[in-house]
């Protein structure tokens, strides 16, 4: 089992910048890949970016590569989520996720253990 408790969220004028953190617990060790998703109100559960746990490889949706920025500190077993040039369209409750063994990224089935979620609110 893992636990995950997500900090950060608020509210930012468009173009502001936010960090989202993602604190693990239980049994990280096994934890395959690190992953941030986010939900707006009436939309679906959508993937945002992961992380390799161990190798440190970085995946991106389209709509925030080149803006956002995932990270992770192991020996804190905590994930980051660097939130920057942000728009209106990013308002949405943001999520942590993890699995031992993940074999499609984008999926939400595919992942066991969420957080609680954190609220970002990007308006002026």
């Amino acid at each position: 089992q893992v636990q995950l408790v997500e900090s950060g969220g608020g509210l930012v004028q468009p173009g502001g910048s936010l960090r989202l953190s993602c604190a693990a617990s239980g049994d990280t060790f096994k934890v395959s890949v690190m992953s941030w998703f986010r939900q707006a109100p009436g939309k679906e559960r959508e993937f945002v970016a992961a992380i390799q746990w161990s190798g440190g490889g970085t995946f991106y949706a389209d709509s925030v590569r080149g803006r956002f920025a995932i990270s992770r500190d192991n020996a804190q077993n905590t994930v980051y989520l660097q939130l920057n040039s942000l728009k209106p369209e990013d308002t949405a409750v943001y999520y942590c996720a993890t699995d031992f063994r993940v074999t499609r990224l984008v999926t939400v089935t595919d992942y066991a253990f969420w957080g609680q979620g954190t609220q970002v609110t990007v308006s002026s």
